[in-house]
C-alpha cells in the first residue's frame, strides 16, 4: 500500500483520470472529493462490499448505481 501525506485542498492524482482531493480535515474525519470518469464506478468501503455480497447471492441488498455521499457534477 502506498501511503501520502497531504493537506487540505491538495491532491492525488491516479491513472491521469481520476484525482482525489482532501475536501476538508474535521477531527479524526477526512472528507476527499473524487473526480473520475461516469464508467468508473466510485462507492465508499461499506457501499462496495455490500454490493459484492448482493451480486454473490449472501444478502439481498438494495444500492443505486453510483452511490454517493454527494452527487457528482
Amino acid at each position: 500500500m502506498l501511503v501520502l501525506s497531504r493537506k487540505k485542498n491538495e491532491s492525488i492524482v491516479i491513472n491521469d483520470e481520476i484525482t482525489i482531493v482532501v475536501v476538508e480535515i474535521r477531527g479524526d474525519k477526512v472528507r476527499l472529493g473524487v473526480e473520475a470518469p461516469r464508467e468508473v464506478p466510485v462507492h465508499r468501503r461499506e457501499v462496495y462490499e455490500a454490493i459484492q455480497r448482493s451480486q454473490n447471492g449472501n444478502a439481498k441488498v438494495e444500492t443505486t448505481e453510483n452511490e454517493t455521499d454527494e452527487e457528482r457534477p
